[in-house]
């Protein structure tokens, strides 16, 4: 079988071809994992973090919060390749979704891929990427809280690791770790204090 020649293009320009490829019909979920081939947890959980990153953007993020939370579960147990059940597969992306998200995101992937490079790459391997698994289960799943802009900053962090993963940048993959800790830090912090609120005000 001939090689991908698309398998060695930066991150943006892989996100374009993929649109491409799309047409102008939608596409389903297993229709683009069938498409990234050896990089299909790095791309697949970068293009299902990028809508989250969007502040004030509701529905996208909670319906591709799951199949995040699926696949980072998978990387936690040490699969090589991510799988997604029959029902979330065929979920779909429209083709101009698609190119917006790689239109949008093309800048910024750009700017981090001309800093980035291979380093402290033992963070980015087995078995130190399950821990990164966890993580990302962690930073989905707060995606989910039904709160104003609460997709933002845990869909940066998963974004921000997923390139890292990619790139085999280890301070990348440090740098979205600790951007979804603290925000799950401060998630549990603000739900102890409006606790504590509460219980003062009806006297417990």
């Amino acid at each position: 079988m001939a090689e991908d020649p698309s398998q060695d293009m930066a991150i943006s320009e892989r996100l374009h071809h993929l649109a491409t490829e799309a047409g102008e019909d939608a596409v389903s979920l297993g229709w683009v994992m069938d498409r990234l081939n050896e990089r299909a947890f790095g791309l697949f959980l970068l293009i299902l973090a990028l809508p989250c990153c969007i502040p004030f953007l509701y529905g996208v993020p909670q319906i591709v919060a799951l199949p995040l939370m699926f696949v980072s579960v998978q990387l936690l147990m040490g699969r090589n390749a991510p799988w997604l059940p029959e029902r979330l597969s065929q979920r779909t992306v429209t083709a101009a979704a698609l190119t917006d998200l790689a239109t949008r995101a093309d800048p910024w992937l750009r700017w981090i891929e001309k800093l980035s490079r291979p380093r402290l790459t033992g963070l980015t391997r087995p078995p130190v990427d399950r821990f990164l698994g966890l993580a990302l289960v962690l930073f989905s799943a707060s995606i989910l809280v039904p709160l104003p802009a609460t997709n933002t900053v845990p869909g940066m962090a998963v974004a921000v690791i997923a390139i890292g993963l990619l790139l085999r940048d280890g301070v990348l993959v440090i740098l979205g770790a600790i951007m979804g800790t603290a925000w799950i830090a401060t998630l549990i912090f603000a739900g102890a204090t409006l606790a504590s609120i509460i219980r003062g005000w009806i006297g417990i």
